[in-house]
């Protein structure tokens, strides 16, 4: 689809002019030199450290240096850095200079952004507010903070829709970030959505194997919502400011008019390294793709891609599903949280197991 004059539409949404592009480029950068980085090919994935993965090594005394300045700089939330994720940060090479290690300043800084973003996004109280949803509105805090309230019950209801939710890992123990797009609103609180992303985000990552640091997003995109530019665009800041490193691969099937037209508008505003790990496939390929990812083949594949696994008796559309406590909460967080650990702690005993009987 496309105007009078050429340019490429879906609906009403259209791609961005090259000064839009610069300009919310300029805006996700916001003057960051390790977020700008991320959008230059120096490094480009290839392996040029000392280690098969092209790493090279950190000590235990950075390590402990590291920490101690962020414990510093953010006590209540410093623990949100896994050890296994500082060191993946610290340990790759030098955008500017591949062949040595990116320098401990610069490993401060790029983590210091993350955790100023944290800060300034409200991404510690996300927790507090979805138990805050979940209660009562006589509830003290509800009553003496209406505002709060009112945070709350929109996270809720972004969440609610069931439209993202964590379920099964990878077969390296990748937690699996799903997306049904045909449950995405097409009119999003813009707001309401980021912050349901970001708890979303957060909870996976709290439930990551000990040496994990990312994970997969695999999306059914049969009937995705006319697309929201302000939206998308807001998404994908949230992204690449605050969760830089912590995706490892999308992948979405099919590939609709809309899709194409998603990935026209926001490939131009993505990181290289991020927009190389995006993965656009048709239904009769995606089949042979889960197989690979998920933990348990074929046998782990939702219905919805063709496999035996309902995802639906644990995520059903809103309509279906009861409130879980005694506020507007209907979406079963805490038993996806439940579930991703219990399968986490499954991952984790079974690959010891294997290391044992290696020895």
């Amino acid at each position: 689809m496309s105007t009078s004059n050429g340019e490429a539409t879906v609906g009403d949404a259209k791609l961005l002019t090259e000064d839009e592009v610069q300009k919310v480029h300029d805006d996700i950068v916001h003057g960051d030199q390790d977020v700008e980085d991320e959008f230059q090919d120096a490094v480009d994935g290839a392996a040029t450290g000392p280690d098969e993965s092209g790493n090279f090594p950190v000590t235990e005394e950075e390590m402990k240096s590291i920490r101690a300045e962020l414990a510093c700089e953010f006590p209540e939330d410093y623990t949100y850095l896994s050890d296994a994720y500082v060191k993946s940060v610290a340990s790759k090479p030098y955008s500017k200079d591949p062949t040595i290690r990116r320098p401990l300043e610069y490993t401060m800084e790029k983590l210091t952004h993350v955790m100023e973003w944290r800060k300034e996004a409200g991404a510690p109280e996300m927790e507090d507010l979805i138990a805050l949803a979940n209660g009562p509105e006589t509830a003290p805090e509800a009553v003496e903070n209406p505002e709060k309230l009112a945070k709350a019950k929109a996270l809720a209801t972004a969440v609610n829709a069931g439209s993202t939710y964590w379920h099964g890992l990878t077969k390296d123990g990748r937690p699996i970030l799903w997306i049904r797009t045909n449950r995405k609103p097409w009119y999003p609180d813009v707001t309401a959505e980021v912050n349901a992303l970001i708890l979303l985000a957060d909870a996976g990552i709290r439930a990551m194997p000990k040496d994990v640091t990312d994970f997969v997003c695999l999306s059914d995109s049969t009937s995705p919502p006319p697309p929201n530019p302000t939206f998308m665009i807001n998404m994908l800041k949230a992204l690449v400011r605050g969760y830089p490193d912590r995706l490892n691969l999308l992948v979405s099937a099919p590939v609709g008019s809309i899709i194409q037209f998603v990935m026209k508008l926001l490939l131009p505003l993505m990181p290289g390294r991020l927009a190389s790990k995006v993965v656009l496939l048709g239904t009769d390929t995606m089949t042979e793709k889960l197989e690979d990812i998920l933990l348990n083949g074929k046998d782990d594949i939702p219905t919805f891609f063709g496999g035996p696994v309902d995802h639906d008796k644990f995520y059903p559309v809103e309509g279906s599903c009861p409130n879980r406590g005694k506020g507007t909460l209907k979406f079963d967080y805490y038993g996806m949280v439940e579930r991703l650990e219990t399968e986490v702690k499954k991952f984790e005993a079974a690959k010891a197991n294997a290391e044992k009987q290696e020895d």
